[in-house]
């Protein structure tokens, strides 16, 4: 059986290829390829392998081009340097969906699936098209805020944490600033990256930045100390926990 290899990263394929021939010494690796170009030119030129494994996100587009150029496609094993917060409820699609850095584990469970399912056979088109939808969606990159009669502009990145007080939501810099914002804590939630942000409760949503502290605290919640210090105590609500643990890779 041979399988291919599509990811931009040299190093995170050399590893993914060492790992495949220690865990499916059988399984041949017929080619690496680090492109969407460069792999729509080897399926136009070559039989399709018994199995890819598909980075989704590559410099010159997504995995997901390529697959579309193909009328029919062997079982695919996606990579992602997304976490699990990002790709929850998809895990239905594909034989697998691999974290980077691949866990040796997480692999050899993936080769265990695609030994069960040797047979072709494509992801459903719906479920396909969320999956592209999610990885394709435009998060907002800077928020417009007015100071007195003028409006200045903030990238997303300078952005520690938003805090909703007195029906209002304040946005606090990296550098301690804090001004009013026209958002609610639900719509931020809904146009911010959400591997960049989450929202903690119903009055905090942090940046990853801005984490400097994680503290146990009681009924199984979680006490945050951010930076730029907020003097209001930030707590993840229990609800929460379980998917802040994720998010950060806990």
């Amino acid at each position: 059986m041979k399988a291919i290899i599509v990811e931009d990263e040299e190093f995170a394929s050399k590893r993914l290829s060492l790992l495949i021939s220690e865990l499916a010494p059988d399984l041949e690796i017929a080619t690496v390829l680090s492109s969407v170009q460069e792999a729509k030119q080897w399926f136009s030129e070559n039989p399709l392998p018994d199995l890819i494994f598909l980075d989704i996100q590559l410099n010159d587009g997504y995995g997901f081009d390529i697959l579309d150029d193909l009328e029919d496609h062997p079982p695919v094993i996606f990579t992602t340097a997304y976490n699990e917060f990002a790709i929850r409820g998809f895990k239905y699609n594909g034989l697998d969906y691999l974290l980077k850095p691949i866990v040796k584990a997480d692999l050899k469970v993936a080769l265990e699936k695609f030994e069960k399912n040797i047979t072709r056979s494509s992801a459903p088109q719906q479920n396909m098209q969320e999956l592209k939808d999610l990885f394709r969606k435009e998060f907002k990159h800077r928020f417009m805020v007015k100071v007195g009669n003028q409006f200045r502009s903030f990238n997303v990145a300078d952005i520690a944490y938003f805090k909703s007080m007195d029906g209002m939501i304040f946005l606090h810099t990296h550098a301690a600033q804090t001004y009013p914002i026209e958002y609610t804590i639900d719509q931020l939630e809904n146009i911010l990256n959400p591997i960049q942000f989450f929202r903690v409760n119903r009055k905090f949503m942090v940046s990853v930045e801005s984490v400097v502290e994680i503290h146990s605290y009681f009924n199984s919640r979680l006490l945050l100390k951010l930076l730029p210090k907020e003097e209001e105590q930030v707590i993840v609500s229990r609800e929460r926990t379980t998917n802040f643990k994720k998010w950060l890779d806990m």
